[in-house]
């Protein structure tokens, strides 16, 4: 190892170990601190409530859809009862939550897709999200394609499942090359669109999420 990528490595490790929505994530039970963007999200829009059907894109390793099933179950409970469906796809592996429907593989395959329909019996899906990210090479202008690319594909699984009118899909998008065109495109698919960085995102993070209320029709 270069003794840049030694003292990068020094760094994120300080970062990671100072950043009080690790400590956070570790005291209230969440896998990740993910979790926490998440919850600025919906508290500012107020996008989840009980008795929803709702998917979560590129789940592993949990931490979005811990606080979506906390958020489903009476007083915000991690175990126990849970008022709505959740359902989490991943290519990883994923550690059980209780409550959670999890799929295993790329949902763009027609196997993983049938599996879903089987697993929403017909039910429209009320809210989408995805914190799906690319593995990032260094190459901006690639990192921005595979970003892109993803974005799309989370938008055309929205389009093709949501409730409407008011389903929504909150999904991680990169500010940089390629940015304008995804605002334009979810624009061009919803009636509300907001782009939020949610304080728990690292200032020197280029993340930010794009939410979608309200598909348009045709």
């Amino acid at each position: 190892m270069s003794k840049k990528n030694k003292r990068v490595n020094r760094a994120w490790l300080h970062d990671h170990l100072t950043d009080p929505y690790v400590r956070r994530a570790q005291q209230e039970g969440y896998r990740a601190r993910a979790a926490y963007k998440l919850a600025e999200i919906d508290e500012a829009l107020g996008l989840v409530r009980p008795g929803q059907v709702i998917v979560d894109l590129g789940a592993a390793p949990g931490a979005w859809s811990q606080y979506l099933r906390r958020r489903l179950a009476p007083q915000g409970a991690a175990v126990g009862q849970l008022e709505g469906t959740l359902i989490a796809l991943d290519l990883l592996e994923f550690e059980p939550i209780e409550g959670v429907q999890f799929l295993r593989g790329d949902f763009r395959e027609d196997g993983v897709l049938a599996a879903l329909e089987t697993t929403l019996q017909g039910r429209a899906v009320d809210l989408v999200v995805s914190d799906m990210a690319p593995n990032l090479s260094g190459v901006a202008a690639s990192d921005a394609a595979r970003m892109t690319h993803l974005v799309e594909l989370a938008v055309a699984f929205a389009m093709a499942h949501l409730r409407r009118p008011t389903g929504a899909l909150v999904c991680k998008a990169f500010h940089g090359s390629g940015y304008s065109q995804l605002v334009k495109l979810f624009k061009d698919s919803f009636r509300i669109v907001k782009p939020l960085k949610p304080k728990a995102s690292r200032d020197k993070s280029a993340e930010t999420f794009l939410i979608g209320i309200g598909p348009k029709v045709g």
